[in-house]
């Protein structure tokens, strides 16, 4: 039975971890630092547990309020900070990070890794007995994460690739401020348990998937652009 639990936990975020490597085809990333931002986002689970329990002491709202607190600031903020953390201390300034399409990679790796865990944490442990954790966690929150992770390592290359110090300075917070905010939205939606917003649920999943797909395509097209140039060599 925990067997199964196991592999139900970690089957969303390694097959989408998969992806997202098969998906980087043209220059692909080092395995072994793709490993190492995954366990490290993993690891992450420990840090942002201590803050997330320290912050939730300070919740002194109640209803809606308590809602947006717990969504925003105690989920949202501290599982992006320590997410955007991890690609920073890996992978932004290492030689393999040389073109848009892996910010986006090693963030969703780092989320991915995290998202692992805490399904896990869900799936095997705090809801063993309830076997439709699993299938709506992995159809919907697994998923969210990589989505953040889109959305983070997209602002991390702006951040990566600018021109100037003030630029890189404000696409590294949007690489925090954005994820923050959409993570909020997702959370917020299913803990205020508002009918209105319910209902609003699935058409701003489906607002993640577009906005974050064509963040990925924008990259990637980029991606086959540098390397068709270097397939084709320097013209007379």
């Amino acid at each position: 039975m925990i067997t199964r639990l196991f592999i139900i936990a970690i089957s969303p975020g390694l097959a989408l971890a998969l992806a997202a490597y098969l998906t980087d085809r043209y220059d692909r990333e080092p395995l072994h630092l793709l490993m190492k931002v995954f366990f490290l986002g993993a690891l992450s689970v420990i840090p942002t547990a201590i803050v997330e329990r320290f912050l939730l002491s300070f919740n002194i709202f109640g209803g809606v309020l308590s809602a947006a607190y717990t969504a925003f600031i105690v989920a949202g903020f501290t599982e992006e900070f320590f997410k955007r953390s991890v690609v920073l201390r890996t992978a932004y300034y290492h030689r393999a990070f040389d073109e848009k399409l892996d910010g986006i990679i090693y963030a969703v790796y780092a989320a991915l890794g995290f998202a692992t865990i805490e399904n896990i944490m869900y799936v095997v442990f705090r809801f063993a007995a309830n076997p439709y954790v699993g299938l709506y966690r992995g159809i919907l929150s697994v998923p969210a994460h990589m989505l953040f992770g889109v959305t983070m390592g997209y602002y991390l290359s702006l951040s990566r690739f600018a021109k100037d110090e003030s630029s890189r300075k404000h696409f590294l917070r949007r690489a925090l401020s954005i994820p923050v905010i959409l993570h909020g939205i997702f959370d917020f939606i299913l803990m205020a348990k508002i009918p209105v917003l319910m209902a609003l649920f699935f058409p701003f999943v489906l607002y993640l998937w577009i906005i974050n797909l064509r963040k990925l395509n924008e990259y990637k097209k980029e991606s086959r652009e540098i390397y068709t140039r270097a397939m084709e060599g320097p013209t007379d």
